[in-house]
């Protein structure tokens, strides 16, 4: 996208993005990058009359690990079809240099750091407020996360963050094409009965991941060959069924949302359900959801055992196969499953897709 960056030149880029904007002012900055072709990252990276944009080291875990010295925020992370917001306090970074993870009670996130590409400090002043975030980008210019002060942050802290951290070299915005498609092997090739009885032998959740690059297997491919005990398709209506019955209890469950850069996660009930369009919204005060239920391809129940028991998600799919979110109930390690949980997912596992 750099390419059509500095094929078009930034003047005219400057004008089309007035032009588009005095039509559709309240047009989200993504969708903008794409109307005039280029990144979000190269969008930011231009700049605004009233926006002061602050480019970062690529220190990605020393950054985040300061975060937590702002206090009160809101973490957002993305993918094509979902929107997560989480208002909270970030808890202490663990890992390393690569992989990282806060674990708390507001903030919980799995951090693929070496997906990280470009950082911004952006300051954008309105007419009634000045916002104040950190937002940081993969090698294609796509958001993996970005974190908003509130009027609970501090903000001496931020402006000490940016100055401990800004870039002291030119940063030059430039993407490259995504990566090619892994290539799915076909079922005929996958050893079925294998898979099955590998995930019959799961202990843990997480040994998941491990099991489909053991068996090469693309995570919706795996729900089609698991067998219906393991993965039952249901109609598309399953997840605002799901988050609906939820709500009418406060039954806590976790909603996990990701891309290649960030996982983030909510624990906590749902309480204000509202359907906009096409966007299908969670509202409450500390924890927004906003999907493109148009985006639904397909929707899954999903059993795997564990030492603990029987753990059951529902999972999401776009239609090209892509994972856009995943509920469970709230639960620890250690802990067997919420009955409350289960009842609502083999609820709405009665509305079975053929």
């Amino acid at each position: 996208m750099m390419e059509n960056m500095q094929r078009e030149g930034r003047g005219n880029l400057v004008e089309r993005r007035a032009d588009i904007l005095s039509r559709e002012p309240r047009l989200r900055a993504r969708d903008l990058a794409s109307r005039l072709g280029i990144s979000e990252a190269e969008l930011l990276a231009i700049g605004t009359p009233t926006s002061h944009v602050t480019p970062l080291a690529a220190n990605w875990p020393g950054i985040i690990a300061d975060v937590s010295k702002l206090g009160y925020v809101m973490a957002l992370t993305r993918n094509e079809s979902v929107v997560h917001e989480r208002k909270g306090v970030y808890g202490k970074l663990e890992g390393g240099a690569h992989v990282g993870l806060i674990v708390g009670d507001d903030i919980d996130l799995r951090i693929f750091f070496s997906r990280w590409r470009f950082g911004f400090a952006v300051v954008e002043t309105g007419e009634e407020s000045v916002k104040r975030s950190l937002q940081f980008f993969d090698a294609q210019g796509v958001a993996v996360h970005k974190i908003y002060l509130t009027d609970q942050s501090d903000v001496q802290a931020f402006d000490r963050l940016v100055s401990e951290h800004q870039s002291l070299e030119l940063i030059a915005v430039e993407t490259v094409p995504p990566a090619a498609a892994p290539v799915v092997l076909p079922d005929a090739e996958i050893d079925v009965a294998g898979f099955r009885l590998a995930w019959d032998g799961l202990k843990d959740t997480h040994e998941f991941h491990g099991l489909l690059n053991k068996f090469k297997l693309q995570r919706l491919q795996a729900m089609r060959l698991a067998g219906h005990r393991r993965a039952q398709r249901v109609a598309p209506a399953a997840l605002r069924d799901a988050l609906t019955e939820a709500s009418k209890t406060d039954l806590p469950i976790m909603v996990f949302v990701g891309n290649h850069g960030m996982i983030q996660i909510h624990t906590g009930p749902v309480t204000h359900l509202k359907a906009m369009g096409p966007w299908y919204n969670v509202l409450d005060d500390r924890f927004n959801l906003h999907l493109r239920e148009d985006h639904i391809g397909s929707v899954w129940v999903v059993r795997k055992p564990t030492d603990d028991g029987v753990v059951t998600s529902l999972e999401v799919f776009d239609a090209q196969g892509e994972l856009m979110v995943t509920l469970f109930g709230k639960r620890k390690p250690g802990m067997k499953e919420d009955a409350g949980w289960r009842a609502v997912v083999e609820g709405v596992a009665e509305r079975e897709v053929a």
